[in-house]
């Protein structure tokens, strides 16, 4: 019987457990926090593509200030939760399962419409610095809540 060695012990791979993930806001008190999967300050080097790939966790009524990236594509997967994502005079509602891609030079607001939080995977190509902005904000952690909806 051929028996693997686990994920994170393979050469040229990085396996981690959600418990494990990086987690900041931006500015303190901001509704939403990020949970950092992977990200080219985390993993430099000629390997890594120059993508920056979170769980975007928004509080209830929480909201992005309204943004927009110059070369980057937005992709969000919503994990958990429901909301709307508004981008120029449209409202686009959010439900799990649903994705969205927000091509650069689109302004964008994401906001947690519903009674629980809002989970996103969220991943931004190329980074354009997104993740040096969450790594330079105020350290986070995810809490029972965040775990029993990520880890189920």
């Amino acid at each position: 019987m051929n028996v693997e060695r686990p994920v994170a012990e393979v050469a040229g791979v990085r396996a981690r457990r959600v418990r494990e993930y990086e987690v900041f806001r931006i500015h303190a008190g901001d509704s939403n926090k990020f949970a950092l999967i992977a990200d080219p300050i985390a993993d430099p080097g000629a390997g890594h593509p120059g993508f920056v790939s979170v769980i975007e966790i928004f509080d209830v009524g929480g909201r992005t200030p309204p943004n927009t990236h110059q070369v980057a594509v937005e992709g969000f997967f919503v994990l958990h939760g429901e909301g709307v994502a508004i981008a120029g005079d449209r409202r686009i509602v959010l439900r799990k399962g649903d994705s969205l891609l927000v091509y650069p030079g689109h302004e964008h607001v994401i906001e947690n419409t519903g009674a629980t939080r809002l989970y996103c995977l969220t991943t931004m190509v190329p980074d354009e610095s997104f993740a040096a902005l969450i790594r330079g904000g105020v350290a986070d952690r995810l809490d029972m809540a965040d775990l029993a909806v990520l880890e189920s």
